[in-house]
């Protein structure tokens, strides 16, 4: 197979497809989330041109071989689902690339709302699809109105290479130009979750009226579980800054990577009513009724986001500002280095024994190439 495609941006696609993109402007703020801390220089992969810190010990060396590039030219990525053969990714500005496994398209988004970004971490974000029907997922993603950015949960449906909202899930999610959260993923019972962040107001994340600052749990059409440990709400656990990492083990347990303050990012394991602390502890700190992080960073930062356990039950989390993809061992704290110099990693996919790992070097933080952003695959 022929692993570098690049997208197909012809002039009857751009006219048929997709609206024009603009990568998002680089953020300028006084909030020093790790997200926003621009650590370092991508280091040139090898492969030919497209055709157009811590509280642990950690091993620096990469222990991966270098992966393959699957798709290239990828502008702000963030989220990557899979259905067989067949990858969708979201762009932040607000475009679905479809890949077939020989060529990828970037396909239009139409909704009731129009897609806010450019101005810093909002814009389209999370995806998941439909256990039941492929043609059909959910998206989470920013909107501006006249009192602020907010973000809103949907349905959306695949239509002649068109994805149209069909349904409302969740709406008027507090959002800002940081801390949006943003990951969405259907747990092993069949309920959807999604993370969500302070939106740049930390006093959110203890209040359990707000949905910021939070992890969520609903039913498909968005209703309430009849289980959930708040009567009447969709809040799972509180007390978040911004999560961005959602992944399941073996055993159903549920566990969330959040970016931390400079530093202190936390791989954290998520129990139903839990409150895990911000903004009142982090790292090792301890408070009645409150969760300090299973495995935090220290004072050095990686930024998590994307968040996976591989066929070992081990979890691996990709880096933003650490720049390099993680493997951990959720019972011993033991942490790896297993992949570095492709500069910002956003998500990371396990599918049938394969990694996929998105980088995200094009959104106004990193240090992009002609070639970014990338799919990329790689091998244990």
């Amino acid at each position: 197979m022929k692993w570098m495609i690049s997208l197909l941006i012809m002039t009857a696609l751009l006219a048929s497809c997709e609206s024009p993109l603009q990568a998002p402007a680089k953020e300028s703020n006084d909030e020093q989330s790790s997200e926003d801390e621009l650590d370092g220089n991508k280091q040139d992969s090898q492969g030919s041109s497209i055709d157009e810190n811590k509280s642990n010990d950690t091993t620096s060396t990469q222990l991966l071989d270098q992966p393959k590039t699957v798709v290239d030219q990828l502008e702000s990525p963030w989220d990557i689902v899979k259905n067989g053969e067949e990858f969708y990714i979201t762009e932040r500005a607000g475009t679905i690339v479809h890949f077939d496994g020989e060529s990828a398209e970037r396909q239009s988004l139409q909704l009731e709302r129009e897609v806010a970004s450019g101005q810093g971490e909002e814009g389209l974000l999370g995806m998941v699809l439909d256990p039941d029907d492929e043609e059909k997922a959910y998206i989470y993603h920013t909107y501006q109105t006249a009192d602020g950015l907010f973000n809103r949960i949907v349905a959306i449906e695949l239509d002649d290479r068109k994805w149209k909202e069909t349904g409302v899930l969740v709406d008027e999610i507090p959002g800002g130009r940081i801390h949006d959260g943003g990951r969405l993923a259907i747990g092993p019972n069949g309920y959807l979750f999604a993370t969500t962040g302070d939106a740049g107001n930390d006093q959110l994340s203890q209040d359990t009226d707000s949905l910021a600052g939070k992890i969520l749990r609903m039913n498909l059409d968005g209703s309430i579980p009849d289980d959930q440990p708040f009567k009447g709400s969709l809040v799972y656990s509180y007390g978040h800054r911004n999560p961005q990492g959602l992944t399941w083990n073996e055993n159903g347990e549920l566990y969330s990577s959040e970016h931390g303050s400079s530093a202190y990012d936390e791989i954290n394991h998520i129990e139903p009513g839990n409150n895990y602390g911000w903004p009142v502890i982090r790292g090792d700190e301890t408070e009645k009724n409150m969760k300090a992080p299973t495995i935090h960073s220290g004072e050095e930062t990686w930024a998590p986001s994307g968040s996976a356990f591989d066929d070992s039950g081990n979890l691996l989390v990709t880096g933003l500002a650490g720049q390099s993809l993680y493997r951990f061992d959720v019972e011993s704290g033991n942490e790896e280095v297993l992949l570095e110099n492709h500069g910002r990693l956003r998500d990371i996919l396990v599918a049938n024994g394969e990694i996929y790992v998105l980088t995200n070097n094009t959104d106004g933080r990193g240090n992009p190439d002609e070639s970014d952003d990338l799919l990329l695959k790689i091998a244990e």
